[in-house]
């Protein structure tokens, strides 16, 4: 069955709700199957800025942006790895080489599409791919579009195809930096994308990454997160939130830590080992070769030395993945937001969130057991902490283990 794949390519320096609106429209009436986003490295047309952010910082933030389009979207440094000058001809060539039965559609604005005959090998690119321009309906537009589109089809063959974009933002990056330098800007890009330009300073932005609400941290902690996690850790701050205020702990520090705690859960193995030496945070026999154990170490380290949490914040973070005996309040509210946030679907969930929320400690016991039974089905190691955790909940709560 072949496919429909759409080629959006710019510099997205940065991506904003404008290139998300166009690629949606995109998305929707022509029917895609894939969306195929590609960052430039060096524009043929019109080099970069001064202040612009770097390959690795673009290519970044339109990952960031995946989980905002309605279409499996994929992001490709194709054109990064790429030595000199970015060619949409050469791209096109290695995606016909990769999908050579699929139907590609390169997308492109109004202004591109009128100076196509410009363009490297504009004939090679008609014959690789359906032009499928946007369209923004000025008046003033309209006529010289006509004339374009019947030369290029005339002159190329060109397949031309136009995008009605009923949501256009009318805004550009050039504008949007500028705006950003201000402190202004932040309603043209998606959460992450903001928090990631704070977080890196990019444009002019300056931010004191450690004087910062919950409110303020949110789009920067997301930043940090694959777009498939995004709706677990806005979950895991809404449950702890929950929970610190119906058991008696500070509401902001567990929304801090809620908010934190898988920030660093996306990195690798060798990533991860590497804070690890960083921080100088031993690991015991089991995390020296358990990804899924780490995150929660380095993660309290990240969030301690870029974010200046207080101690009880970290160890929430430390720990919210094994747990440990004689817990805190904190510790256990993060354990087990994490655990029963609204987005987890397991089976079992709803008695356990009902159990955590008639009573923390008896849930605490309860979600300890579950995971224990889960690890050993599995054929799992159980983390030495875990165990004495169930432990020494159910000695604190009067009941025996099963």
């Amino acid at each position: 069955m072949t496919m429909k794949i759409g080629v959006y390519g710019g510099t997205f320096n940065p991506i904003h709700r404008g290139h998300l609106s166009a690629a949606s429209a995109a998305a929707e009436q022509l029917g895609l199957d894939k969306l195929l986003l590609i960052p430039d490295a060096i524009p043929p047309h019109k080099p970069l800025p001064a202040g612009s952010a770097g390959g690795e910082d673009r290519l970044e933030m339109v990952r960031l942006c995946t989980g905002d389009l309605p279409v499996s979207a994929e992001v490709s440094d194709m054109e990064l790895r790429r030595q000199g000058a970015s060619y949409t001809c050469d791209t096109l060539l290695a995606l016909r080489r990769a999908y050579p039965a699929d139907e590609l559609f390169l997308l492109m604005g109004s202004d591109m599409f009128l100076s196509f005959e410009t363009w490297s090998r504009p004939a090679e690119i008609c014959r690789l791919a359906t032009l499928a321009v946007f369209s923004r309906r000025r008046e003033d537009e309209s006529a010289a579009f006509g004339r374009q589109k019947i030369k290029l089809e005339q002159t190329y063959g060109a397949r031309i195809t136009v995008v009605r974009n009923p949501h256009v933002v009318e805004i550009s990056s050039t504008e949007l930096r500028e705006r950003l330098s201000r402190g202004q800007g932040r309603e043209h890009l998606t959460e992450p994308v903001y928090g990631y330009i704070l977080r890196k300073g990019l444009y002019g932005t300056k931010t004191d990454l450690k004087r910062l609400s919950p409110e303020e941290l949110r789009p920067i902690a997301l930043s940090y997160l694959k777009p498939k996690r995004m709706p677990h850790v806005l979950g895991t701050e809404q449950e702890a939130a929950f929970l610190a205020e119906k058991y008696g702990a500070d509401v902001t520090s567990a929304r801090i830590a809620a908010l934190l705690h898988d920030c660093t859960k996306k990195l690798d193995m060798e990533q991860q080992l590497s804070l690890c030496a960083h921080y100088g945070l031993a690991l015991d026999e089991l995390e020296q070769t358990s990804l899924k154990l780490l995150h929660s170490k380095t993660g309290a380290a990240v969030a301690k030395d870029r974010f200046g949490v207080s101690q009880e914040i970290y160890d929430a973070i430390y720990y919210h993945t094994t747990g440990k005996a004689a817990m805190t309040l904190l510790e256990k509210i993060i354990y087990l937001a994490d655990y029963i946030e609204p987005s987890r679907s397991f089976p079992g969930v709803e008695e356990l969130r009902r159990a955590v929320h008639a009573d923390l400690n008896r849930g605490l016991y309860e979600a300890l057991r579950d995971s224990i039974r889960e690890l050993h089905g599995y054929g799992s190691p159980v983390h030495p902490h875990t165990q004495e955790a169930l432990e020494y909940i159910t000695k604190e709560i009067g009941g025996t283990e099963s």
